[in-house]
């Protein structure tokens, strides 16, 4: 498996970090994707987990070559990452991302499901959404991986009740103007702080 070896090849495991310390996020497109929504779920996943008071740098895997990392998290982004203007039948059951664990223990590697991620935009746009449809799903990527990387940093399959960590994500959710992470979800990433 691609993922398992670039990790062992990486060799590292994600911590709770201490203040101040920062997580490489790793992002492993497997399928064409849009530069102009990986810039805008760059910008609004740094939104959301502003409040965590860890630094994070999200780079793609084309520009980890050679480099070593104290705390990395791994994404493999499945499928066309690209809003398309064509609506197309896609099975939109399941959930849009996951995180790995291994016998009840959360890893720092997750899947997301582009495809699905895009089924459940579109479902929410209308007329004048569509030309900004790269702003609007780069936006929705990024709170999808912010889920994500809430269950890695807390350790926990748990979900928050409001915000980005609830259970589920709307359409609406994933483009509305702001989401951000509730206080409660912050706290579980930092409770001795």
């Amino acid at each position: 498996m691609r993922l398992v070896s670039l990790c062992a090849l990486l060799w590292i495991a994600v911590v709770r970090p201490a203040l101040g310390e920062g997580i490489t996020i790793l992002l492993d497109f497997q399928g064409p994707h849009s530069d102009p929504a990986i810039a805008e779920m760059k910008r609004e996943f740094a939104d959301v987990m502003k409040d965590t008071a860890v630094p994070f740098d999200l780079r793609l895997l084309s520009e980890a070559a050679h480099q070593t990392y104290s705390d990395l998290v791994v994404f493999r982004f499945k499928g066309k990452c690209v809003l398309e203007p064509a609506p197309f039948l896609y099975d939109e059951r399941g959930p849009m991302a996951f995180t790995y664990s291994t016998g009840g223990v959360v890893q720092p590697f997750g899947e997301v499901e582009c495809g699905k991620v895009t089924s459940v935009v579109r479902s929410a746009m209308s007329g004048g959404d569509f030309a900004h449809a790269d702003l609007l799903f780069g936006r929705a990527l990024g709170r999808v991986l912010a889920h994500e990387v809430v269950h890695m940093l807390s350790k926990s399959g748990g979900h928050g009740h409001e915000g980005i960590a609830r259970k589920a994500l709307s359409g609406s959710q994933l483009i509305s103007p702001e989401l951000h992470l509730a206080a409660g979800d912050v706290e579980r990433l930092h409770p001795h702080k």
